[in-house]
């Protein structure tokens, strides 16, 4: 981890010592002082974006937004002169032509013009278009610095995102399965359900780092090394995941409100709780495996493919054997007949999940040929 981030402070301390160089040289032939202290600024500013994608459209907004701003002033000054008329004039064009989704910009293209003209009295117009032509001259520098030079990537902390989100699923499952066979307080129950809530944020920081990776790789230069197929960012892994922690939530939420039942015929059996901890022991293991690394054309064949056979053939089988009773009148808590059913639900729509997710490289990007999956082996209830 050190010698990465030495190595990213050292990539990152070159790109900006380039930027600059190179900034102060394209504004060069338009005189030292001001415009090449502009130049510099602007070529830091872009270079330092998230992606190449964002540095080339906020660096073309920036330029459009200056320039119209310096064209309003420029002109309006022209006829009126730089005086309180000619500010009003600004304003009333502005607001005139404002719209919601640019209501934004044009407040900067105000700004912009209003700036100018307060100083277009004492400043030669000459020297005002100087300045904008080292703004864009700073603004394509730092753009191409950006895009040819270490192209930032973020798949790997995308990747690692989603691992994490995965581990806490997992964790928990394994967590509820082991406090079932322990016949665990109540207590536990509600930390489980307050564990299975706090997975919302492990998936909202997934999501910002795969959208990231995602838009890092759009006009990316290095992404030319992988040919045709884009790096995988774990947008297909993180679909699967988030569909997967809504099943994990009902299983807590249900558990919290079966062993904190005030009536002993809504309480679960002991033949039950017992299969259903193997289940989510078994589950929590499979989504573990999910995203642990490319998974065989086959599945069935590996390790992790035949944990989660197993984990389905049980759930399956468990469920006929829950039909079974019920149809006989041989359950032996009828009264908790519902709790039963949303239990085994839950799981049959988890593992389903898994089965019918069953890729070739789970951490893919978002594609349509990634979000299509091959026939689940097991039916979604």
């Amino acid at each position: 981890m050190a010698a990465r981030q030495g190595r990213h402070i050292l990539s990152h301390g070159g790109k900006n010592l380039t930027a600059a160089l190179l900034a102060w040289q394209a504004s060069a032939p338009w005189g030292p002082g001001r415009p090449q202290f502009l130049a510099v600024a602007t070529a830091l500013l872009v270079v330092n974006t998230s992606t190449v994608h964002h540095s080339v459209t906020e660096a073309a907004r920036r330029i459009a937004v200056q320039a119209a701003g310096a064209a309003l002033a420029i002109a309006t000054a022209w006829w009126l002169g730089p005086t309180a008329g000619s500010i009003m004039v600004v304003l009333a064009v502005v607001l005139a032509t404002r719209g919601r989704r640019m209501f934004d910009d044009q407040l900067q293209v105000a700004s912009t013009a209003l700036l100018t003209l307060a100083v277009v009295a004492a400043m030669p117009v000459r020297d005002l278009v100087l300045l904008a032509l080292a703004t864009a001259a700073g603004a394509i520098v730092g753009t191409a610095v950006n895009a040819l030079i270490l192209p930032p990537v973020y798949v790997d902390d995308s990747r690692a995102a989603v691992r994490r989100l995965a581990r806490a699923t997992s964790a928990l499952l394994r967590d509820m399965g082991r406090g079932l066979h322990q016949h665990q307080r109540p207590s536990h129950a509600r930390v489980w359900l307050s564990r299975a809530r706090q997975l919302e944020e492990e998936i909202a920081e997934a999501q910002d780092q795969v959208r990231l990776a995602e838009d890092s790789l759009r006009w990316n230069l290095r992404c030319s090394v992988h040919g045709p197929r884009r790096p995988g960012t774990g947008g297909h892994a993180l679909l699967v995941l988030h569909g997967i922690s809504l099943q994990v939530r009902g299983i807590a939420r249900t558990l919290a409100d079966t062993l904190d039942a005030p009536r002993d015929d809504f309480r679960l059996g002991r033949l039950f709780t017992d299969q259903y901890a193997r289940t989510l022991e078994l589950a929590g293991q499979a989504v573990e495996d999910f995203t642990a690394g490319s998974r065989a054309a086959e599945p069935e064949h590996t390790a992790a493919g035949k944990r989660l056979c197993t984990a389905l053939d049980q759930a399956q089988s468990w469920h006929d054997r829950m039909t079974e009773l019920v149809a006989r009148g041989a359950l032996t808590e009828p009264g908790a007949w519902h709790i039963y059913g949303s239990l085994v639900t839950d799981a049959e729509r988890l593992l389903s999940d898994l089965d019918r997710a069953g890729t070739s490289e789970p951490m893919a990007p978002v594609t349509p040929l990634a979000k299509s999956a091959p026939t689940a082996r097991f039916p979604r209830s």
